[in-house]
Parts: structure tokens; sequence; C-alpha cells
């Protein structure tokens, strides 16, 4: 099978599907809101709306935490974008999404749904890129991507400063934040680098075969259980 080139941290593949309506009527709602926090605060205020997307992870058997990233349109808006309209679609497609790269003190990639038709629904939905406007520190999150405007679901958390990041492109939409790096650093990183190279999961496979694949093969990977968009406000 051919291989895209990729550049760190890895590649990607995904596709087209429309947006969930959920994610259209909260792109209505936040834009209401905006609206009214600049009526009140005078027309030239700048405001930015934040946004909390909370995770619910197993990260062993029998063990579980969570974990909230909060989201920054400013940062990088496209990106930021594409990440909402993944977290309102719930469930349908969070459930079960493993962290099928976990590279201890480097980052934590995941978002390729478990199941095939799903995943190969997202192949070819690409989006362009974002100027890189945060750095690549402990917590912050980006999309991964595999060349120029070609980033769709899968991307990371940064485990530590990757600021040797930033120069390839790979922008911060959002940040884990509270004590979530606690729980995000006991994601299970045992199987390290990803085939290929490493002993870890093929991406293709995991595209091509989903979860029943890496049940199999993988079956200590950490997971999401279950994703929740759990509240906006405005940062000015």
């Amino acid at each position: 099978r051919k291989r895209a080139t990729h550049k760190e941290p890895r590649r990607q593949q995904y596709t087209n599907i429309t947006m969930p309506r959920a994610f259209a009527t909260f792109r209505m709602l936040s834009a209401a809101i905006l609206l009214l926090l600049r009526s009140a605060s005078g027309a030239d205020a700048l405001v930015t709306p934040v946004t909390r997307v909370e995770f619910d992870v197993s990260l062993a058997p029998g063990r579980t935490g969570s974990f909230a990233i909060e989201v920054h349109r400013d940062w990088a808006p496209l990106g930021a974008e594409r990440f909402l309209e993944l977290a309102a679609a719930g469930d349908g497609f969070w459930k079960g999404v493993r962290f099928f790269r976990v590279i201890e003190g480097f980052m934590a990639q995941f978002g390729i749904p478990g199941k095939p038709a799903l995943a190969a629904e997202w192949k070819k939905r690409t989006i362009k890129d974002d100027e890189v406007k945060e750095s690549n520190k402990r917590g912050y999150v980006s999309f991964a991507t595999s060349g120029k405007n070609s980033r769709t679901t899968q991307m990371f958390i940064n485990l530590v400063d990757n600021a040797n990041l930033d120069g390839m492109g790979f922008s911060p939409f959002g940040i884990v934040v509270g004590d979530g790096m606690e729980v995000v650093d006991q994601l299970y990183s045992g199987y390290g680098e990803g085939a290929p190279s490493g002993n870890g999961p093929d991406q293709g496979r995991i595209q091509a075969e989903g979860n029943k694949y890496l049940k199999k093969e993988f079956p200590k990977l950490s997971y999401v259980r279950s994703v929740l968009i759990a509240g906006e406000y405005m940062m000015g």
C-alpha cells in the first residue's frame, strides 16, 4: 500500500461528510451571543468566544479519567471550527476513538473514527492551513498534517514543549486546562511509535479495519468514552 509522506508528528487520512445539524445550530447560537456581547460592551470591543470541550476516557481496564480542552477560535480559526464540528457530533464520532500514537516525551495522537465507514467518509474532507499563532507547548492541541492544507480529524496533545513543530505548520487551536494533563499523562504509551518505523499501530490498517484491528492487536490502548461541549464564554 502506497503511503503518504508525512511531516512529524505524522500522517493523516480522511473525507467528506455534511456538517451535523447540531453543529450548525451551535455556530448560530455562538454568533448570536457574540453579537450581543459586542453590542453591550461597545462596537469596537474585541470579544473572542472560547469553548470548553470535555473528554471522558478509559485509561486502562477499570481505570477512567477526564480532561477538558479550551478551544480558542482566534488562535487557529479553521482548526477550531473543525474541532468543534467533531465535538458536536458527540459519541457518533468519538465513542471508542483510540489514542493510537502516544510517545512519551513527545505527544499523544488520536482522531481516527473506530468505524471504517465513518473514517472513509472523512478521508477527503480536508481543511486549509491556519497561521501558526501559538507555540506547541505542553498541553496545547494541534491537528496532524500530511502536507499543505491536509488537516482532517487527526490531532495531538503536546506532552512537552515542542516548539520545533511551530515552524512545520502545526497550529494549536486549544489547550488542555486545569489538571487535565495529569490524566493525559496517563494515556497508554507502551506501544510507542507506529508502524512501519515502530511497533505501534499502522494508520492505514486503522483506517481500513477500525477498532476491530486495534482491539485485537493493541488491546491496551487508551480510548475516548464520550465527548461533550460543556459551555462557552467570551474573552475580551
